[in-house]
């Protein structure tokens, strides 16, 4: 197992459950309730998953899927619900944070001078992380809160990128993947910030719970890479029917267009419409953003019908000249073949090189 192999997949899942717990602890400090640290044990997974990646796949990535983006987000999703929740009654006036951060940065000083001057080096480390940490406890709950969603955010892609990746995807097909991830999680912040700011909705406690589990469904598109791979044609997949051909030949785009109006752009728009037209509730970026759900979801049934009848033209032309195959993977693996031939053929031709006929006698000799 190669050495920087073993070192991302072991640094990755680190920062996973680091973060993960600290969404823990901030339940149990706002809760006060000891029993959500059992909360923690669900990174039991991702250590058992840890082990069993670098058992069977040497560290490496399989296919199409992630489990380790999956399980950091069994474990870091429900300490966000129960932030969002208990948020829902509490709130932070004239930033309140910033001026207790302040306070105990006056005290961080104080008991940093005072240690040092009477005390050991020990034992002032130990007292400045006190310090800090009572700081760091602080700070507003709603600032806390959005700080865990923005760095969720932030270490699934970054997570993404470091992860070991498997032989079945390439190194282009990953940066595209990071640049349509890092998109979706500006929306699905978005989302998440601008819905549950509002103050109408902070009273419901239903509308509340709705808008969380579109949140989590929307999350769960992380830990596949359909985005950006072809599913595989067999070798019968010529004989199929219209959808099959479709599929296989534009499996990527179809997944992209599913995940738009299935996953996260549909969604959001069912929820702000409901938020605008049920609840009446209208502010400028409410309405801007469920015009953008709109443009995206037609833009991409165009996409989808576009698609659909450049196939079906191409079917057509190649049923007129006689031609059945129209999956890239079959027409990879007749040109894989063929440049294997070619290249068995050269070998050959190097290491037995034709002999040279022997000249037949001219007639003067």
């Amino acid at each position: 197992m190669e050495l920087m192999v073993l070192l991302n997949a072991l640094v990755t899942r680190l920062l996973f459950v680091l973060h993960s717990l600290i969404g823990v602890w901030r339940v149990t400090a706002v809760k006060k309730e000891p029993k959500y640290w059992l909360l923690a044990l669900l990174n039991l997974l991702l250590c058992l998953e840890t082990g069993l990646t670098l058992k069977f796949k040497q560290g490496r990535g399989y296919k199409w899927f992630s489990p380790a983006i999956f399980l950091y987000l069994i474990c870091t999703v429900p300490s966000l619900w129960l932030l969002e929740i208990h948020h829902g009654t509490q709130y932070c006036g004239n930033e309140p944070g910033a001026v207790q951060v302040n306070v105990s940065n006056q005290d961080f000083n104080q008991s940093r001078d005072s240690n040092h001057a009477s005390e050991g080096t020990d034992h002032h480390i130990i007292q400045t992380a006190k310090v800090f940490v009572k700081q760091l406890s602080t700070i507003c709950e709603t600032v806390w809160t959005l700080a865990l969603h923005q760095t969720f955010l932030l270490l699934l892609v970054v997570g993404r990128w470091l992860l070991p990746i498997g032989v079945e995807i390439t190194r282009d097909q990953l940066s595209q993947l990071l640049l349509m991830f890092v998109g979706t999680a500006a929306d699905i912040l978005e989302f998440a910030s601008e819905t549950l700011d509002i103050e109408d909705v902070r009273k419901n406690y239903a509308l509340i719970n709705a808008i969380l589990a579109v949140w989590t469904w929307s999350m769960l598109q992380f830990p596949l890479d359909l985005a950006v791979q072809h599913i595989g044609c067999k070798p019968s997949a010529s004989a199929r029917r219209m959808p099959s051909l479709l599929l296989c030949r534009y499996s990527a785009e179809l997944w992209n267009i599913g995940v738009s109006l299935f996953i996260q752009d549909g969604p959001f728009f069912i929820v702000r419409s409901i938020l605008m037209g049920h609840f009446r509730i209208f502010n400028q970026m409410l309405v801007f953003f469920t015009a953008k759900n709109i443009l995206v979801m037609t833009l991409q049934l165009y996409r989808l019908a576009v698609i659909t009848l450049d196939f079906r033209a191409m079917i057509l032309q190649k049923s007129r000249k006689g031609e059945v195959s129209c999956c890239p993977c079959e027409h990879n693996e007749a040109s894989t073949h063929a440049n294997a031939d070619q290249a068995t053929a050269m070998k050959e031709l190097v290491a037995f090189p034709p002999k040279e006929e022997p000249q037949a006698p001219s007639e003067d000799q």
